[in-house]
């Protein structure tokens, strides 16, 4: 079984099983989107749903991918990420839907999906649910993770749009260019070309070292490049086989991450460098700071992480 990109099912990660037949809404929306609840922002790709009213979203997401943002009036990283989440969907002009979730008010919604921090940002494809980041990433990161996803939503004939009633040409966002090499990574990402991505972002960084889009499309590319095409049951057998085969460990920790186990990459990863000599840690070490940039340094999973690396290297 290869383990399909830009991010796999989430394989019991999350449980939407008891959350696809509840009760419906009296009123019925439009044009196949959710109707928005008061205070809603004023677009029909963007709406908030409830624990009642995530049947419909489901049932959109096999026209129209569905990007669901679990945030909370508390969280600060949720109020800096959200108007991201809202400015590219709407750029997007209908290719996608975003559902926000208040994770406080919807308490099954939060369980169904175990967000153990926010924000959380999880896509829905033909009802199944893909992993896409946690945390406040930046905007050139969110356009990628949404170029990926269309992809994805492709292979699987998930290609619809919602309609945008009276929209006109004046009313759409212009969108920024990107700089010279973000745009050849970025094609290169559509593509598929990964290589050709990563190529782009490090010459980026070589020019501008500060460039922080750059350093976090650099990780996402390098991930989806190494799993691409991997056998999840064969590199678990070999990392099985060989508990101190650093390649082996860092192939599952990366299908890991993909596929959204990230404390099982980590706890991986962590006992493979508390197994090694000290000489042969440092690519141990690197490839787990990799991933927690990867992941967000705000994530509960990432602090409980370094703490353990931090009892590890002292």
């Amino acid at each position: 079984m290869s383990t399909p990109t830009p991010g796999s099912v989430l394989r019991g990660a999350v449980d939407l099983s008891s959350l696809r037949n509840r009760p419906q809404p009296p009123a019925a929306p439009t044009d196949g989107a959710p109707s928005p609840a008061a205070g809603a922002a004023p677009s029909p790709l963007v709406v908030d749903v409830t624990d009642a009213s995530f049947g419909q979203v489901l049932e959109l997401s096999r026209t129209v991918p569905v990007v669901v943002d679990l945030w909370a009036e508390w969280c600060g990283p949720c109020k800096q990420l959200s108007p991201v989440l809202e400015k590219v969907v709407i750029e997007l002009a209908g290719k996608v839907v975003l559902a926000k979730v208040d994770v406080d008010a919807n308490p099954q919604l939060a369980q169904g999906f175990r967000a153990q921090s926010i924000p959380m940002v999880v896509a829905l494809v033909a009802g199944q649910p893909v992993p896409l980041f946690t945390g406040a990433v930046p905007e050139q990161q969110v356009r990628e993770v949404f170029a990926q996803l269309l992809q994805l939503a492709a292979q699987h004939g998930v290609t619809g749009t919602v309609p945008l009633d009276g929209a006109t040409d004046a009313e759409e966002p212009a969108e920024q260019p990107l700089p010279p090499l973000h745009a050849e990574a970025f094609a290169a990402i559509e593509e598929g070309d990964y290589p050709r991505a990563i190529a782009a972002y490090e010459r980026a960084l070589a020019e501008n070292p500060r460039d922080a889009d750059a350093r976090a499309g650099l990780g996402q590319v390098r991930l989806l490049d190494r799993v691409q095409g991997a056998d999840l049951q064969a590199a678990r057998a070999a990392a099985a086989a060989g508990p101190t085969d650093v390649d082996a460990q860092f192939l599952v920790a990366d299908l890991d991450v993909a596929g959204g186990h990230v404390d099982d990459a980590f706890e991986r990863l962590l006992d493979l460098f508390a197994a090694l000599p000290s000489d042969e840690r440092p690519p141990v070490r690197e490839r787990l700071l990799e991933l927690f940039g990867l992941v967000g340094d705000e994530d509960a999973r990432v602090i409980r992480a370094r703490s353990r690396l931090a009892s590890l290297l002292f």
